[in-house]
């Protein structure tokens, strides 16, 4: 039985830090940005796997939830501290930076 196509993978836009200067809200962005990047790089491994021999089955159903469950496994593994370790640099160049900047997300603002 052959597995359904997993849909392309769309990033999520990242939310801009709180405050210029808050340090909670540039951890959390830079999390967010190494929870992301860790989902990315997690999603072709886990549309190799042969999904009909686990315990729910495979099917359509499991092949639409999928991309939530990787990133739910990425942002667990950032908060566990078994990331990429990127979120560290990123805070450090946030820093630099004095947080002025807002990410990159290809989103227009209003």
């Amino acid at each position: 039985m052959d597995t359904p196509a997993l849909p392309p993978v769309q990033p999520r836009a990242l939310r801009a830090p709180a405050a210029v200067g808050n340090e909670a809200a540039l951890r959390r962005a830079a999390r967010d940005f190494e929870a992301q990047a860790l989902g990315l790089m997690l999603q072709p491994v886990f549309a190799t796997v042969d999904h009909s021999r686990s315990s729910f089955g495979g099917g359509a159903a499991e092949a639409q939830w999928r991309p939530m469950l990787v990133d739910a496994f990425a942002v667990a593994a950032v908060r566990a501290g078994h990331g990429l370790g990127l979120s560290d640099l990123v805070l450090r160049e946030l820093q630099r930076r004095g947080g002025t900047e807002t990410p990159k997300t290809g989103e227009t603002t209003p």
